[in-house]
């Protein structure tokens, strides 16, 4: 298939239009997106994003095709990580739910921009330079490298700083609002014009958007060294984003050794480069200059690899007794959270509330199992947790008395003054 301006122009604008109708459609009347609306839209995006691959194999394109959804499952897959990075930053800013939508919608608009300087500036340099591909294979190292070392030690990583100096300059340029006004970026209070936390957030968010960008674009170039290849696997993954994180908010810190699978995907692919670096070889202090008789790793192979290894991460954080632990924990507080809210309705019938309080003896009797190792590791804020659990346990078991029903798990809880922490 090939590769024309006119084509690039389609694609180009397929994408705008796909942002444009987020911004239009989604995010300008602020409101928090149910569960039933990101599953249908992320689905449209996934669909759209592999209804693309296939145009190539309608033209007899394998080759692209392959290489296509090699990248997209990469970028895709490192597009998940980096909404862990958006969690703790929007945590950190204390962002309200219904104007995350717009914070995350300026992450992908922005992350969108940068890559593509990137992928324009990445296509010029292996271009002018083909031995370019052991520095991004090396890059590549160093970065599974370091998932590895932060994984295993446990050590933060500056990516995961919201007060970050891009934030630091802003604050220089105007004073900064404690408060959020809406979701205005700027405010004016006392006749002084000021930042508010929504414009501070949404820059956290870009600074580390273009870190994220030299782990993305090198690993994609890996896969294919065709720019309009790397620019629509890049684009497509971050279409529906969005709705993804709302989708799988709660589900993505279960994913407990995702940054493992990443670590091994990186590293396969800066091993691939390398490789490849080498059958392509101009350097004179290696072989005299000469290409070096090695095996390429094949496309196909890659794609393969990258889903397998993607397919063990999941199967194991969820699996894992790690895994188990945390959804443990987060499911105690979850319904305990949901019963309190459900108690104070007049509209719920007896079948729902008993069905309430048996999700959450359930899942706070898991919890309360739950090894202390783990509850240490998982648990970031455990004066919050135990008082959400223990309200509702609380008002469960004053309603249980009132009515003359029992209790057990609800009265324990009360006993020790909170679940085990």
């Amino acid at each position: 298939m090939e590769i024309t301006p006119l084509l690039w122009g389609f694609t180009i604008a397929a994408i705008v239009g796909l942002l444009a109708f987020d911004y239009i459609f989604h995010v300008r009347k602020a409101h928090l997106p149910t569960i039933r609306e990101a599953a249908v839209w992320s689905a449209i995006y996934v669909g759209i994003a592999l209804l693309f691959g296939l145009l190539f194999f309608a033209v007899g394109d394998s080759a692209h095709a392959v290489e296509y959804y090699a990248g997209y499952i990469t970028e895709k897959a490192l597009s998940v990580d980096n909404l862990f990075v958006f969690l703790v930053i929007m945590a950190s800013f204390k962002v309200p739910r219904e104007y995350q939508q717009k914070v995350l919608l300026f992450g992908i608009t922005f992350a969108l921009i940068t890559r593509t300087a990137f992928i324009l500036l990445g296509a010029a340099i292996i271009a002018a330079w083909s031995d370019v591909f052991y520095l991004f294979g090396l890059a590549l190292l160093l970065v599974a490298g370091q998932q590895l070392k932060g994984e295993m030690t446990g050590g933060d990583d500056d990516k995961d700083a919201a007060d970050n100096i891009m934030v630091r300059a802003a604050k220089k340029v105007l004073p900064a609002s404690d408060e959020y006004h809406g979701d205005k970026l700027f405010a004016r209070i006392d006749g002084k014009r000021v930042l508010t936390p929504m414009l501070l957030v949404m820059v956290a968010i870009g600074a580390t958007d273009l870190l994220f960008a030299f782990d993305s674009i090198p690993a994609i170039f890996g896969l294919t060294q065709e720019p309009y290849i790397v620019f629509a696997a890049t684009a497509f993954s971050l279409m529906g984003l969005r709705q993804l994180y709302f989708l799988i908010d709660g589900l993505l810190d279960r994913l407990v050794y995702l940054s493992y699978g990443l670590a091994a995907i990186l590293g396969f692919i800066g091993v691939k480069l390398i490789l490849h670096a080498l059958h392509e070889n101009n350097l004179g202090f290696i072989n005299d200059g000469e290409n070096v008789p090695v095996a390429e790793i094949p496309t196909t192979i890659s794609l393969i690899v990258i889903m397998v290894i993607l397919a063990i991460t999941v199967a194991l954080s969820l699996l894992s007794p790690k895994g188990q632990a945390l959804r443990a924990l987060q499911n105690a507080e979850r319904y305990s959270f949901r019963y309190s809210k459900l108690v104070e309705r007049e509209d719920v019938s007896d079948a729902d509330r008993e069905r309430a309080e048996e999700l959450m003896d359930t899942w706070t009797r898991k919890a309360e199992d739950v090894a202390p190792k783990y509850r240490d590791e998982l648990l970031d804020h455990k004066d919050r947790y135990s008082e959400i659990i223990r309200a509702a346990h609380e008002t469960r078991l004053s309603s249980a008395r009132a009515s003359g029903r029992d209790a057990g798990e609800s009265e324990k809880i009360v006993e020790q003054q909170g679940p085990t922490v």
